[in-house]
């Protein structure tokens, strides 16, 4: 295995791990905000992290056109880089414009739990 195929390989199980850290902040966190906060850091880095991966893997033929296209993937990585928050930030300005309101703790007792 060269250099190249090894980095290929944490790249993509990097973006992997962090889209499954984004889906289970989905699934798990209690209101809106959190949900949209989870989705939008987690997938932003994912995206970068999978797409840099296929950039790497296309190097490994070493030619002008395998250099064109990966060079136009991290052009993309940059653009998702940079409008993935943007529009996390355009939904929730929308959401509280729309009266969305964030999750608070109530008092008494917990789930699961005995103190109040």
């Amino acid at each position: 295995m060269t250099i190249l195929s090894i980095l290929t390989i944490i790249l993509m199980v990097s973006g992997l791990f962090f889209f499954l850290a984004g889906t289970i902040g989905l699934l798990r966190l209690p209101d809106f905000y959190s949900r949209l906060h989870a989705a939008g850091k987690c997938d932003s880095l994912a995206a970068v992290l999978m797409i840099a991966g296929m950039a790497a893997y296309n190097l490994e033929t070493f030619s002008f056109g395998a250099l064109l296209v990966s060079t136009k993937l991290f052009l993309i990585a940059a653009f998702v880089f940079v409008t993935s928050p943007t529009a996390t930030h355009a939904i929730t300005e929308a959401a509280l414009v729309l009266g969305v309101k964030p999750w608070k703790r109530t008092r008494g007792r917990q789930a699961g739990g005995t103190r109040p």
